[in-house]
């Protein structure tokens, strides 16, 4: 009757070793650490870059404990952060302005773990330390670039439709237009109403003055607004990657502010540094009349600049600016005819339209398409214009792989029309705050721990120590199944987890409770066991779910501290149900199951003999 087949058993030593394995990477701790990544993700990470490191730390006598080689960069690990910070210096300085160089902390688990996938959770700022900053949306910014954008566009549809105007000028919000004659106006009034979707027009009449008021529409405005939010959202993403931050918390808060919180991160002026960093794209013209060669000698001709190519070469630009990022709408990797890794770009309507123009006067011309970044301007590529380009649709191909095809599309789809940022906030958690916060969470946890476990081991007995043993065994796979998914650790999950303690422990209450109640009305101890377990199983089930519908409501409303809660206590409530039930049944079939009981070690409950009598 109180018996496991040999799979159950399989199933839950397998179960338990995982939850162990998992686990203990938990306990190696983190030692500082520099990380060295490439700015570009054409720029190379190999092992000559790795000797120069080694050989710079030893001629400045820093000792270091290891390093690791990536293909997303370099990490080298230290004794302490004195050294830490001396190597950070020292490096920076050694690898040029091609490299990020920022400080770090590094898990001490085996390298054998982290090849199967066993990682440390991730702790939050509140645990572990790191910066937060609140960057304000600049977006009379974005309202100003908007109109600026606008009022170009609009000069330039006059000129082409040969509209005679009177003069166009920005005031404050709005673009006004003037008019010598009325049938001007009205030619502008229906070729604007056409062109631009997101103005409103109106025409005014000042002192006999015609002219045409434009301004933003609410809607465009608010749409303008959200997409700039998002935007700079998804180009603090694609920064804060490059820290080799994890789990870094970037979310909206209010409807022009952006909360970034990196844990973990030390070097407060590299992350400041990296999330001011955009990127955008330019089309200039190439300049093949000028000499490159007394332009390499240092002799530039007016109106050009010496630009780098991906290649490697230099090439001479015009720095007029014919095209910029603010006009894409979208950016993909892909592959040219050739199948060779490009980016396609789509520009919007003015933009199609400024690129067609471009195509079409400039045929037999090199064009070069350039990706600014930090103040770094790079020739991506530079065709030669073989006929007009239509349709908005524009491919960038050339000296790049599927890798940094994607990366440039990513920060050409951030970078365009991204407003201008502001940090309003910032502060710095120290690690000694979190180490503080982490020994009261787990001295809490462990206290209340074994204050359940000897009650229950003296009120239950030995019934009651494979109940503690349930309770350890649910704590385990609680933290490996944090661990496993990679789930950052916060003040507010801790809590979760010695709630779920105390839920774990509720449901063997209930199963010795009813194994209890079973003996006193005289049923034998193996059917007791047995309905104890069967019969106290409604209930565990009934309780235990309605606490999951209150934390996916958590989860799936919540945010910040609330979600990370709601997340933990889900998580706890699956591994009680397995432990409390599956674990501990699993231990009393085993040491009870193929024994004949004249009674059950679970804390002074007789049998009662046929004459009604306990004994």
């Amino acid at each position: 009757m109180n018996r496991y087949p040999l799979w159950k058993y399989i199933v839950i030593t397998v179960t338990i070793l995982l939850g162990l394995l998992y686990t203990l990477p938990n306990f190696f701790g983190e030692s500082p650490a520099v990380q060295i990544s490439p700015l570009r993700s054409g720029t190379p990470t190999d092992t000559a870059l790795l000797q120069r490191i080694e050989q710079a730390l030893k001629q400045k006598n820093l000792a270091y404990n290891g390093t690791i080689l990536e293909s997303s960069g370099i990490k080298i690990r230290f004794a302490d952060t004195d050294t830490q910070i001396k190597a950070r210096d020292i490096l920076d300085a050694e690898v040029g302005k091609d490299y990020v160089v920022a400080l770090n902390l590094l898990s001490n688990s085996p390298q054998w773990m982290h090849h199967i996938g066993a990682l440390p959770m991730y702790l939050g700022l509140d645990l572990r330390g790191g910066v937060h900053f609140m960057l304000q949306v600049d977006m009379a910014g974005a309202l100003t670039k908007a109109l600026d954008r606008y009022n170009a566009d609009l000069r330039s549809t006059l000129r082409e439709q040969r509209i005679p105007s009177a003069g166009i000028e920005r005031e404050r919000s709005r673009i006004i237009i003037k008019f010598r004659d009325e049938q001007a106006r009205e030619k502008a009034m229906a070729e604007f109403g056409k062109t631009f979707e997101d103005l409103a027009f109106k025409p005014e009449n000042i002192s006999n003055e015609l002219r045409i008021i434009a301004s933003i529409k609410p809607e465009a405005m608010t749409r303008m607004q959200n997409t700039a939010v998002q935007r700079n959202i998804t180009t603090l993403r694609n920064r804060v990657n490059e820290l080799g931050v994890a789990e870094p918390i970037i979310q909206q808060a209010g409807t022009d502010r952006v909360i970034v919180q990196l844990p973990g991160v030390q070097d407060t002026a590299k992350a400041k540094d990296i999330l001011g960093r955009t990127a955008t794209l330019e089309v200039r013209m190439v300049d093949d009349d000028g000499d490159i060669d007394a332009a390499l000698r240092g002799s530039i001709p007016a109106g050009t600049e010496l630009l780098s190519e991906r290649s490697g070469g230099q090439l001479l630009v015009k720095k007029q600016v014919l095209l910029t990022g603010d006009r894409i709408t979208d950016a993909q990797p892909g592959f040219d005819q050739d199948k060779q890794a490009a980016v396609h770009v789509t520009l919007d309507n003015n933009g199609s339209r400024i690129f067609k123009q471009l195509t079409r006067n400039n045929v037999g011309k090199r064009m070069a398409i350039l990706l600014v970044e930090k103040n770094q301007t790079e020739v991506v590529t530079a065709p030669v214009i073989r006929e007009e380009i239509g349709g908005g649709r524009v491919q960038i191909s050339g000296q790049m792989n599927s890798v940094e095809a994607r990366d440039i599309a990513l920060l050409l789809r951030a970078g365009a029309l991204a407003a201008p940022m502001e940090i309003v906030e910032e502060r710095t958690v120290g690690p000694s705050l979190g180490a503080e916060n982490i020994d009261r969470g787990i001295n809490s946890t462990l206290y209340g721990f074994l204050g359940v476990a000897l009650f229950i081991s003296l009120y239950y007995s030995a019934i009651g120590v494979i109940s503690v043993t349930a309770l350890a065994v649910n704590l385990l796979l609680l933290v490996g199944l944090l661990s496993i998914l990679q789930a950052t650790l916060t003040l507010p999950g801790m809590a979760a987890i010695a709630l779920t303690l105390g839920m774990a422990i509720d449901a063997n209450v209930l199963i010795n409770e009813r194994i209890r109640e079973e003996l006193r009305q005289g049923v034998a101890p193996q059917a007791a066991i047995h309905a104890g377990y069967e019969r106290a199983w409604d209930v565990i089930l009934d309780a235990n779910l309605t606490t999951l519908f209150a934390g996916l409501s958590l989860m799936t409303f919540g945010s910040g501290p609330v979600k990370g809660f709601a997340v933990v206590l889900c998580l706890g409530i699956l591994t009680s149900m397995f432990s409390a039930v599956t674990v501990s049944r699993g231990l009393v079939n085993l040491f009870y199951g193929n024994r004949k009981l004249s009674r059950v070690p679970i804390g002074g409950i007789k049998i009662p003999n046929k004459a009604g009598n306990k004994h």
